[in-house]
Parts: C-alpha cells; sequence; structure tokens
C-alpha cells in the first residue's frame, strides 16, 4: 500500500539513484528553486501557522512521506541517520536565505510578486497531484524568474537582515526536517499502512489552501489566521492511514506459493485426485483415515500433470528431459 508510482518521482528516482540522495533531492529543492525565498519574501512565514505549515508542506509532505515509506529499506536507525544528515545541510542554508529576505523584498515590488509567489505554490499543487498536469505547466524556477522580472523595482534597494527572518525561516526548515525524523522514527508501523497515492493528492489539496490566500489578498477573500493547510492535511493523512493494514512485508509474505496454491485445491489443469489413484493396489481403510483432503491434493499434485499424465509410468515415446 505504500508504494507510489507517481511517474515524476520515479524519473526523479532513476535520475539521482539511491534513496538517500533522493530524499536530499526532495527536501533541498525549495532552498534549490526559489520556493522557500519567495514564500519568506511573500510574508508566509510570518505566523506560527505559516511557518508550520511551510515546513511540513514545502519541506516535507507527500514527496518525503513517499520517499520514507517507499523506498528507504534500511532499518529505523539508518533511516533515523539520514535524515539528521539532511537536516544539518538544510537549516543553515534555509537560515542564510530568509537572512537575505529583507534585501530582496526591498529590491522588489511586494504586491507583484506576492501574486507569482501565490502561483508558484499553485503549481506545485497541481504537479504533485496530476503528473499529466504537471507536463503542461512551467517548472518552480520559471515561474519565480519571470516574477524577480517584473516585480523588480530598485528604488528602495537597501542591504538588511532580520533575526526574525533568521527565525522563521530556521523554524520551517527545522518543522520540516522534524516531520521526516516523524516519519523515520514510526516507518516500521506506517509502512503498508499508510496509501502514499492517497495523502500525495490530499497534499496537493492542502498547497492549494495555502496557495489561494496569498493569490486572492488584494480581494481579501480567505484571510484568516486559522491553519486550514494544515487541517487539511490532518484530514489527508487519517484517509490514508489504515491500522488494520499489515506491514508490507508481512503483506508479501502472506501471499500463497505454488505449494499453498496446489494444497488449498485440485492441481490446474486436471481433476482433484485422491490417494487411490496414487497407489495401484488402492488405500486401506486405516490409510483414508490418516490421510486428509489437504495431504491428498498434495500427492496429487506432485503426481499429476497438467494433461492429467503420469510422469512415473515410463514413456519411450518422450525423450527425458520433456
Amino acid at each position: 500500500m505504500s508504494v507510489s508510482r507517481h511517474p515524476v518521482a520515479l524519473r526523479l528516482e532513476r535520475r539521482v539513484g539511491s534513496a538517500t540522495r533522493l530524499l536530499a533531492t526532495v527536501m533541498v529543492l525549495p532552498l534549490v528553486d526559489g520556493i522557500f525565498p519567495a514564500l519568506v519574501v511573500a510574508g508566509v512565514l510570518s505566523t506560527a501557522t505559516g511557518v508550520v505549515e511551510t515546513g511540513i508542506l514545502i519541506f516535507g509532505g507527500s514527496a518525503t512521506a513517499a520517499i520514507i515509506l517507499a523506498e528507504m529499506d534500511g532499518n529505523r536507525r539508518e533511516t533515523v541517520s539520514s535524515v539528521l544528515l539532511i537536516g544539518a545541510i538544510i537549516i543553515p542554508v534555509a537560515a542564510v536565505e530568509a537572512a537575505l529576505a529583507p534585501t530582496l523584498r526591498s529590491l522588489l515590488n511586494l504586491p507583484v510578486f506576492e501574486r507569482f509567489a501565490g502561483l508558484v505554490i499553485l503549481t506545485v499543487a497541481a504537479r504533485t497531484a496530476s503528473s499529466e498536469v504537471g507536463e503542461y505547466l512551467p517548472s518552480p524556477g520559471v515561474i519565480i524568474g519571470l516574477g524577480l522580472v517584473a516585480s523588480f523595482d530598485p528604488s528602495g534597494v537597501a542591504v538588511e537582515t532580520s533575526t526574525e527572518y533568521v527565525a522563521a525561516g530556521t523554524a520551517a526548515a527545522g518543522v520540516g526536517v522534524a516531520f521526516a525524523l516523524a516519519l523515520a522514527l514510526l516507518s516500521p508501523h506506517l509502512r503498508g499502512r499508510v496509501d502514499i497515492d492517497r495523502f500525495r493528492f490530499g497534499s496537493a489539496v492542502a498547497l492549494g489552501v495555502l496557495a489561494l490566500p496569498i493569490l486572492l489578498r488584494p480581494f481579501e477573500v480567505m484571510q484568516t489566521e486559522a491553519p486550514v493547510a494544515l487541517a487539511v492535511l490532518a484530514v489527508t493523512g487519517l484517509f490514508a492511514y489504515d491500522p488494520d493494514a499489515g506491514p508490507l512485508d508481512e503483506g508479501e509474505s502472506d501471499a500463497p506459493d505454488d505449494g499453498d496454491a496446489v494444497a488449498g485445491g485440485p492441481p490446474a489443469g486436471g481433476p482433484e485426485r485422491s490417494v487411490a489413484d496414487a497407489s495401484p493396489e488402492g488405500p486401506s481403510e486405516a490409510d483414508d483415515a490418516a490421510v486428509g483432503d489437504g495431504d491428498a491434493a498434495v500427492i496429487a499434485g506432485d503426481e499429476s500433470d497438467d494433461d492429467g499424465s503420469e510422469p512415473l509410468v515410463d514413456d519411450d515415446s518422450r525423450a527425458p528431459w520433456l
């Protein structure tokens, strides 16, 4: 149940190789393609709710969950070590980018850039929900580049920094790493019990909810401090979790093999045979009492072929390897 077959994830996996590098790529990507700086400049991290939503949905989200639960096959200690190593890179870089946010804000016409920031999140949500739709959409980096060009205004440039931005950016990255760490710690229990594709679609909806207030800010629509996106993500996690499902390895071991299939019924291609068919003199009454239906089916499966012939009987017309 945990395995996601999203085409974008598969292409990225083939490109970067191991699961740890794939996880690092996914979690570092918001810092590289400009999504995280755009959210900092747009003021999304100005509230505690925005910090938590950004950390979980941008640095964490469905991609991080899919990799940890479906791709990383090491034990719990190895998975936790990988997450901590990635977090040691992400958190300082996020703090540096957040420190540069005030200078970047002074170079931009903020109301115009905010529309592009909201459009970036909406694009990521659409690409997360459907790979087919994502093929027709520009990449987040392209949208952010267009937003920088459209909103560039050097008239009020000022080189400055703010501890408030640094703290918010560091906290958001820390929330994302904590989300991945929680998944790593709970991975033995969550594997096989979380429907990754269902969680992925719900995460896309939560990202859309996060983007709408930014896009609709000039119209004063959906301007609320309530953690709506987190509520959507919580409901998504509830629906994606199946407590009655077993772990993935147990589910695979429950699949019947060829021997079980024969023992459970008559052999394929031929009628069910009894012990009397296997013995030329026929069974005694004691044998009938000792041998059950399942044992009779096993013996019949060992001695019968699909065409009902007897492989134990010599047949000079057939070569010995046929």
